[in-house]
């Protein structure tokens, strides 16, 4: 069939598309008027790809544009085209794709994609063959053409194409793109490859049967003379790494050597593909044995990689050196995501919970998002220094020399980079050198370049932890003094550095800090006069970390009064909807923690503010959920981040905040939000229902009954975070319910040890399992006990870890009290037990008499001879331990003792 238009209808469809060009926003709202009137008529699309495809005489904007409202089209409501419009839309694509301009093959190729994906490859059997047919045309458009198609059809659907679906097509076209890597055409070649590229990671079968020509291709393409060609080969060889690196090893010498040139490319993007070669070669178990030979070439192609370019410069405009008045656009702000709360034991030496420490760590160069051969390179040198340790020194040390004295701003910074890139992996054989480079990098804080002040920043809380160990005359106070006064600086890039720096040093620092609170408070609280929107988001997380490293010790009047009004202004500023209350309510729960009773004075309108905003989303959320249609649905994370604060407010406050649960409807919203359906609702609920039970139990008992169901359904290892809080809240029930405890022991015993016995499980939840188990089996031994053999073994490993604290002490009186119940349950695992107990440093007089009556009862009971021969197995810390009764010495886990953190915000 052949549709031809209507003249008149034609004018029409071509005046629309030249007014949707028209910059007028009430123009462009009447032609979306327009739009939708005219898709009402079918044939409306035919018009569309009459346009794209034959009408020769239009300019190509407008054609193209014709092609992409219909790419539009197609997305929305293809399956409703009649079956002639759908057809002749088809055929006219694969009749057209050979046009002479290389826009409209792009456009068509766009449009031919939007159909495949459709669900329409299955539909339209002809396409694939019809493309792979179109290549051998003598013609360089077509041919050009349908590989443009082909290569996104690729990339949108490269699983359907291995699959037995279609009867696997790529048995047929990997081959044939095969055939094409040695065509004249460089834009072909690039095609071709780019086209295979899609099929490496998914380790496709046609691609793997013919893995050996691929790879020989690849090799002949190495020194092309185009550079999308050699892109496409260093992305080929970078995957081929990680999927396939049996098949490189044999060629691993000239790759690494070929990959040592492309990463020095005149063209970038080249440089960057092949940089990325080194980011993969440092995850492989051999990058040692085949890297070691060629670090003396790649180390300074790395480091000369991480200067600014020219165009990086004036991208971050590194010129401007005074710019705190400009305010910021909003693409400068990126969306932030509020952690829920997870509550945690106290470690020795816990960061921040089980989370990866600095995710954001890599660079500092956050305004400059892309990634670019800057980054690449330091990502490299970062991951290779944690490979190599101190092999890479004598290879970098004589380039840093040059390169952190060097009278260019451009090159000094560079090697700033370098050291902060290298400061987790080369660390300790950095140590000698660092007594004269911190002093150097605490002088570059006052460089007259911002760049070379911001690098200074990030580098510096790359070694915080070594300053911090030394006296604090020598590093830390002229660190934190500069460090300070460039949270005061006139350039936002520095400030932003500064403050995230400065964070960094306070959770290494944490009560170092004190002597300094007044200084330290004086600047947070002047920046917040002088930020901008962004800068201010950090200020909050440094105020918060601080309120999180110094605890109580920032509750005194004077400090008080310089912190929360300008905190409080800021709160009554921001509206329920926005979005800056989410770091600001994390900042503040963090405040009301350290604060204790010193919030008092401010709690009540932070408290209510809170309750309003989870009763707000979840009213929203009943409204969308009954209307989807005519509601949208609520942003959950203003209910997260407000039960957050309020378990701030609980833990911080304890029975103070009694009066205020009293006059509100908290615990009917709990109820609600314990059943939300979003994993971090339920995790922040059981967080807020721990702390009101320890804060103020007399509001909690009522909802035993209805709250207990609920946390043993969320005994869920699926979601570790919610079932680590629930664990947590259930124990502090039991240490509240006593005896009365009993009825609900049914609901919550068996999965409880059946997580303590999983393989696999995070080490926090194994500890709150087990404490949760041991205060169970004391306030309900005999319901308990009974099943004590099932669980005693991992209990007392998980543990045997952990400080001496209020809940440690809770659950051992509850295992000591369930062995007096069941002492065959015991028996097989006693010299578990007798480590656990050896882990205390120094238990309660009563405590250490329970574990003395059955240390003695099982002696008694096996008799001295039997006893001398299991107590010949115990290792000798354990033997020394038990047999000195009432000496206070280190247990295994002595840690720096101090008070138990059970929570952080990993999730």
């Amino acid at each position: 069939m052949d549709w031809q238009p209507d003249e008149q209808g034609l004018q029409q469809v071509l005046q629309l598309l030249k007014d949707s060009q028209s910059p007028n926003t009430a123009t462009q709202r009447v032609v979306q008027d327009k739009l939708k009137q005219l898709n009402q008529f079918p044939d409306f699309n035919n018009y569309l790809i009459f346009v794209l495809t034959r009408l020769k005489s239009e300019d190509e904007p407008t054609r193209s544009l014709s092609g992409l409202i219909l790419k539009n089209n197609v997305k929305a409501h293809f399956q409703s085209f009649p079956p002639p419009v759908a057809e002749f839309i088809k055929q006219e694509c694969l009749n057209h794709l050979g046009d002479a301009s290389s826009l409209i093959r792009a456009t068509i190729g766009i449009l031919i994609t939007t159909i495949a994906s459709k669900g329409e490859l299955q539909m339209w059997p002809e396409l694939l063959p019809q493309l792979c047919n179109l290549l051998n045309s003598e013609d360089y458009n077509t041919c050009e053409g349908a590989f443009g198609a082909l290569q996104k059809i690729c990339e949108d659907s490269s699983e359907l194409l291995d699959s037995d679906a279609l009867n696997r097509p790529l048995n047929v076209m990997i081959p044939k793109f095969l055939q094409f890597f040695k065509h004249c055409s460089p834009k072909i070649r690039s095609h071709a490859i780019a086209c295979v590229n899609q099929f490496i990671m998914d380790r496709a079968q046609a691609l793997m049967e013919n893995i050996d020509t691929f790879i020989e291709h690849l090799f002949a393409l190495a020194v092309d003379e185009d550079p999308e060609v050699r892109k496409n080969v260093c992305r080929a060889l970078v995957m081929l790494l990680e999927v396939r690196i049996d098949r490189l090893i044999p060629h691993m010498y000239s790759i690494i050597q070929y990959m040592l040139q492309r990463t020095q490319d005149s063209d970038e993007n080249v440089a960057l593909e092949a940089c990325e070669f080194w980011l993969t070669l440092a995850e492989q178990p051999i990058c040692k044995d085949v890297l070691t030979a060629h670090l003396v070439q790649l180390i300074p192609i790395l480091v000369h990689g991480m200067r600014y370019s020219e165009i990086d410069i004036i991208l971050l405009k590194g010129d401007v050196e005074e710019d705190e008045a400009v305010p910021d656009s909003d693409q400068d702000i990126k969306p932030r995501f509020h952690k829920s709360r997870t509550v945690t034991l106290a470690h020795e030496e816990q960061r921040g919970g089980d989370g990866d420490g600095d995710g954001d760590d890599e660079d500092d160069d956050d305004a400059l998002s892309d990634w670019n051969l800057r980054k690449c390179s330091a990502a490299a040198l970062d991951v290779l220094a944690n490979v190599f340790r101190e092999e890479l020194l004598p290879h970098l040390l004589p380039l840093l020399k040059e390169l952190l004295f060097h009278l260019e701003w451009v090159v000094k910074e560079s090697g700033i980079l370098v050291l902060g890139a290298i400061a987790e992996g080369c660390m300790q054989g950095m140590v000698p050198y660092l007594p004269e480079l911190i002093p150097h990098l605490i002088r570059c804080l006052a460089d007259r370049k911002a760049l070379v002040r911001s690098i200074a920043c990030w580098t510096l809380s790359r070694y915080a932890h070594w300053v911090v160990a030394q006296p604090p005359e020598l590093y830390l106070k002229p660190l934190m003094t500069e460090l300070l006064q460039r949270i005061l600086d006139s350039n936002k890039r520095v400030q932003e550095a500064a403050c995230s720096a400065f964070a960094t040093l306070e959770e290494e620092a944490c009560t170092e800090l004190v002597p300094y609170l007044s200084f330290i408070l004086d600047t947070l609280v002047f920046a917040f006069g002088k930020y901008q929107h962004k800068n201010l988001l950090i200020l909050y997380d440094a105020i918060g970390t601080l309120a999180d490293s110094v605890g109580h010790h920032l509750n005194q009047p004077e400090y008080i009064q310089k912190l929360m009004p300008p905190l409080i202004q800021k709160w009554n500023e921001l509206k329920d909807e926005d979005k800056d209350l989410f770091p600001l309510l994390e900042c503040l729960s963090s405040v009301a923690t350290a604060l204790q009773s010193g919030f008092l004075p401010y709690c009540e309108p932070v408290y209510q503010r809170c309750v309003t905003l989870v009763q707000k989303t979840l009213a929203q959320a009943m409204m969308y959920n009954q209307h989807p249609e005519q509601y949208e649905a609520p942003d959950k994370d203003f209910m997260i981040v407000a039960l957050d604060l309020l378990s701030g407010l609980a833990e911080g406050l304890g029975g103070h905040v009694e009066q205020l649960v009293a006059r509100s409807n908290i615990m009917t919203l709990l109820f609600q939000c314990m059943q939300d359906t979003m994993p971090e609702v339920r995790q922040s609920s059981f967080a807020l229902l721990g702390d009101l039970t320890k804060a103020c139990f007399v509001h909690v008992k009522p909802c035993i009954a209805e709250f207990m169901p609920i946390l043993g359904t969320n005994l869920n290892p699926e979601f570790i975070s919610v079932c680590n809080n629930a664990t947590w809240a259930i124990g502090e029930i039991c240490m509240q319910m006593g005896a009365e405890m009993q009825p609900y022991v049914p609901m919550v015993l068996n999965n409880l040890v059946e997580i303590i016995n999983r393989p696999n499980t995070p080490k926090t939840l194994l500890e709150n399992t087990a404490i949760t188990i041991g205060r169970l089996g004391f306030v309900c031994p005999q319901e308990v006990a009974p099943m004590l053999q099932q669980f005693i073994r991992p209990w007392c490993t998980s543990l045997r870890n952990i400080r001496d604290n209020e809940e440690k002490d809770s659950a051992f009186r509850g295992i000591c009290v369930m062995i007096g119940v069941n002492p065959g349950g015991v028996v097989q695992d006693f010299i578990f037990f007798c480590d656990a107990v050896a882990s205390w440093v120094s238990p309660k007089d009563d405590l250490r008499d329970m574990f003395y009556k059955i240390l003695h009862g099982f002696k008694a009971q096996v008799g001295e001879e039997n006893w001398q021969q299991f107590s010949e197995q115990f290792p000798p810390l354990l033997k020394d331990r038990l047999a000195a009764p009432g000496r206070g010495g280190r247990g295994g886990a002595g840690g720096r003792g101090g008070p138990s953190h059970r929570r952080c915000a990993s999730s």
